[in-house]
């Protein structure tokens, strides 16, 4: 049996202030929690700052790992050791009559990236109030974002080019030229040419492990013919080379690095000897 309970107008008031007191404390609890998540958020970067400016300083002047650097296969360890995983995005809460915005200050998901909806449903046998049994309405959603990764995905772009003949005679026979390509009956598109070379000189992922994970979904391409590609893209684009070359030499002020290293197979050259690399900017 449901127990009916009545209070008077003065105690709905002392509830209502109760509820405003509460409300006002959790707002200010998560205040003072934002500002120490940006106070130790600052801090670690100016320890960070601290710590290179130091190895600047102080350093060894050569291209050593430094001692805090984390190591190849204990990264996750090392790094994650202070951090918490990362937790789904919940941007919002759609209601019939206002949109209730989320509590926190952390950054949400791109908004220009695609997003796939996937509706969450009550069984039919638990739509009905647990009270009077009348059946529940839709009033809204309750909607939370988690960042989805696809992997690589290989396809293959075939290529057809229509032939054309004259029906009166057999001399009269055209063929679609074929595409303008970086590297003339190459095997790899600009695309899959341009993913190999982010990869390798951007992200530093080396060749060889790239066939591997290009053979894992499908693609079996050597490292050597990925390795003659990337040399064909460095000449083709040699004239691009050339003009941000012209370019940099009219700046008024260049910064210029160099760094020294050894080339074990060079022609005329001993792999002992040193050559040299300079890194050249505005």
């Amino acid at each position: 049996m449901p127990i009916n309970v009545t209070i008077d107008a003065d105690e709905l008031r002392a509830l209502r202030a109760i509820r405003e007191e509460h409300d006002a404390l959790q707002s200010e609890r998560d205040g003072l929690r934002s500002a120490l998540r940006l106070v130790t958020a600052e801090r670690d970067l100016a320890e960070e700052r601290l710590r290179a400016y130091r190895r600047e300083l102080f350093g060894a002047k050569s291209e050593a790992r430094a001692s805090d650097q984390p190591g190849l296969f204990n990264e996750a360890e090392v790094l994650g050791a202070n951090a918490t995983p990362a937790q789904e995005d919940t941007p919002e809460t759609r209601i019939a009559a206002h949109t209730r915005k989320k509590r926190g200050h952390r950054k949400p998901l791109d908004p220009n990236l695609p997003r796939e909806v996937v509706r969450h449903e009550l069984p039919e046998a638990e739509r009905f109030c647990n009270h009077d049994g009348h059946a529940l309405v839709e009033i809204g959603v309750e909607t939370s974002e988690q960042l989805d990764v696809i992997p690589e995905q290989l396809r293959v772009i075939q290529h057809q080019r229509v032939k054309y003949a004259c029906p009166c005679c057999d001399l009269g026979i055209k063929v679609t030229p074929a595409p303008l390509r970086i590297i003339p009956r190459g095997l790899l598109t600009e695309s899959a040419l341009a993913w190999v070379a982010s990869g390798k000189y951007q992200f530093g992922m080396p060749i060889y492990r790239q066939a591997v994970l290009l053979r894992r979904f499908g693609g079996d391409i050597s490292s050597n013919t990925l390795a003659a590609s990337m040399v064909r893209v460095g000449l083709a684009t040699q004239p691009v080379i050339n003009l941000m070359r012209d370019a940099l030499l009219d700046a008024d002020v260049i910064y210029c690095d160099e760094t020294t290293f050894q080339v074990l197979k060079e022609d005329g050259r001993k792999p002992q000897t040193k050559s040299y690399l300079w890194s050249q900017m505005t």
